[in-house]
């Protein structure tokens, strides 16, 4: 059981600076293995539009105007990769693609949910014309 505790310690950052070995790549602290799973300019956008349905490509692409189909394909074959993401093909003509969530994408939105719900609180807190620091220094 102390094993546990320590390696979760370790996991969180905490206890020294432990070194997180995944995927051939060292870490610091398991957030920055989470942060990685989710950074991409589409991916959070991505993933919020899966937890609601499956989508086709074409769809996901009219739903995010200024993402590409180059860009797209790429942040979607890494979420895929990531295990966030399932892709479906269906053997008909024209091919069917439909993408949806895994059980670890499913796990991921309340964190984005709640990543959401900060930004938005934050953008709240402050005046539209002063920044973060002129607010401060008033």
């Amino acid at each position: 059981m102390l094993k546990l505790i320590v390696n979760r310690l370790k996991y969180w950052g905490l206890g020294g600076n432990p070194v997180i070995q995944f995927r051939n790549k060292q870490y610091l602290c398991a957030s920055e293995v989470a942060w990685e799973l989710v950074s991409g300019k589409w991916k959070i956008l991505i993933l919020s539009h899966l937890a609601n349905r499956t989508f086709r490509f074409s769809e996901l692409l009219r739903l995010m105007p200024g993402v590409n189909h180059k860009m797209l394909t790429e942040q979607l074959r890494e979420l895929e990769r990531d295990g966030l993401v399932s892709r479906n093909v269906y053997p008909v003509i024209p091919p069917k693609v439909e993408y949806n969530l895994t059980e670890h994408g499913l796990r991921l939105f309340p964190i984005l949910k709640q990543l959401c719900d900060f930004g938005a609180d934050y953008i709240d807190s402050f005046s539209e014309d002063r920044s973060p620091a002129e607010d401060k220094r008033t």
